[in-house]
């Protein structure tokens, strides 16, 4: 029982972090990952409790449990369409009030000391955990509506009725971990929720492979074939140490979790640690760590390379989202590898040009170029800077991605930027909202699209090449 609640563990853990390292900056995954992280805690205290920990892991574990629910809800939010503003209202409720009222009960249950045990114990909830419960038990429910309200809006990569089910069986399943009847075995129950968080996980993944462009199978099953043979390696090792003794004390069970958990993050996180260590490793050569981060990033994009449609067969819609991702992609060149852009005969031609290996790192140089090219096709030619019509599609493009000023991101850095930058970060932090901004930079991204089509079609087949 020990060895499938570890195994259980591994996976949970994994899964949350995978879906972290995909992009640290999405709130979606954010959530997602933390409610898988909480949920592989609650399975550690499980752990513990067969070694023979009782009341104060069982209290953990208590409140543990709790929070995939309210993870879970704000994952939800982030999904739904946000043509129109009240989801956006949604998510500040959720954040700001939402958040802090569960930290607070938390601490309420914490302080008065009545987490429940499990079913299999018997017990009931003391009143503070049974106010805890409701708390994210209600949201959960209404996400439950919402996400059936709106599954057909979601991303197709989502398969919207599977989430829409799969987030019912995980309110079910909440809902009779957290008021326990005895009905059913505590482990039983446990597995149930496991099985619905993770294919709640594995939706949000498909979800940013799809928004991304980015093919998900491949790169998943090395993701996860890999932390599982780190977790084998070194957790099998004090597993021996268990079986040579015969029992399973407190402290072994705890360090095979840490193990595990250890071998797992090492594996997950490998790119963002190795960068630390260049910066430790090479701490006078900036170029040495940019050349390395360039190759990590390659090789990490190259299995979620989708397969791309021919060019000459994407119609104008498609073609323009594609144009958009790329242009968001602009300073990322690991992300822009997997840009079916980088087919286009204009980036063959450029390589042949100049005589370059056609590589994937090579391919999204050029693509780099050429998107750069056609952002400069908008300028204005009265000056260098203006805030008229005229300028706003430029400057979308220009000074969000090619100069990358952010100017609603509250911890964004700008230093070092010359005069024309700073004044279109003044202008847009005052006179633009967040949306008109992102509404302008679709519109932009359709000429540029249209540019780029139009440069295709000058170029003859010939130029292309076979790199897929």
């Amino acid at each position: 029982m020990v060895a499938w609640t570890v195994i259980a563990f591994g996976l949970a853990w994994w899964l949350g972090l995978y879906l972290i390292a995909r992009d640290p900056r999405k709130p979606v995954l954010r959530r997602a990952g933390a409610g898988l992280f909480a949920y592989a805690g609650a399975l550690g205290c499980a752990a513990l409790r067969a070694a023979g920990e009782s009341e104060p892991v069982a209290a953990v574990q208590g409140v543990l449990v709790c929070l995939p629910a309210l993870a879970w809800t704000g994952v939800v939010v982030r999904l739904l369409p946000q043509e129109s503003p009240w989801p956006q209202r949604l998510d500040r409720a959720w954040l700001f009030g939402l958040v802090p009222l569960v930290t607070v009960a938390l601490a309420a249950v914490v302080v008065a000391g009545d987490a429940p045990a499990l079913a299999g114990e018997g017990t009931a909830a003391g009143p503070a955990h049974a106010a805890l419960a409701v708390l994210v038990l209600v949201p959960l429910s209404l996400a439950v509506g919402l996400a059936a309200a709106h599954w057909r809006r979601f991303r197709p990569a989502l398969g919207g009725g599977v989430l829409a089910v799969a987030t019912l069986q995980f309110a079910l399943g909440a809902v009779a971990l957290l008021f326990p009847l005895g009905w059913l075995p505590d482990g039983l129950l446990m597995a149930g929720v496991g099985a619905d968080l993770l294919l709640l996980g594995l939706a949000v993944a498909l979800f940013d492979a799809f928004a991304e462009g980015e093919s998900l199978r491949a790169d998943m099953r090395r993701s996860l074939l890999t932390a599982a043979a780190m977790a084998a390696l070194f957790g099998s090792q004090v597993g021996l140490a268990i079986a040579v003794g015969g029992e399973l004390t407190r402290v072994l069970a705890a360090l095979l979790l840490g193990t595990v958990a250890a071998a797992i993050t090492v594996q997950v996180l490998g790119k963002p640690l190795a960068g630390a260590l260049d910066r430790a490793a090479f701490p006078g050569d900036a170029q040495l760590q940019q050349a390395r981060a360039d190759l990590r990033d390659v090789a990490d994009a190259l299995p979620k390379r989708a397969q791309p449609s021919p060019l000459d067969q994407l119609d104008d819609d498609e073609f323009a989202r594609v144009t958009r991702r790329a242009l968001a992609h602009y300073g990322d060149l690991g992300k822009l590898v997997n840009s079916p852009l980088t087919a286009l005969p204009a980036v063959g031609a450029r390589l042949a040009a100049r005589g370059a290996p056609d590589q994937p790192l090579e391919r999204a140089t050029e693509l780099k170029g050429l998107l750069f090219e056609s952002i400069q096709r908008l300028k204005p030619r009265d000056g260098d800077f203006g805030t008229s019509d005229e300028w706003r599609f430029y400057n979308a493009l220009h000074f969000s991605y090619v100069v990358g000023i952010r100017p609603y991101g509250r911890r964004a850095r700008h230093d070092g930027l010359d005069g024309d930058a700073r004044r279109a970060l003044d202008w847009f932090a005052r006179q633009v909202p967040e949306r008109t901004l992102y509404n302008w930079q679709n519109a932009a991204a359709r000429v540029v699209a249209a540019d780029l089509r139009a440069r295709a079609s000058q170029e003859s087949p010939e130029t292309g090449s076979s790199w897929q």
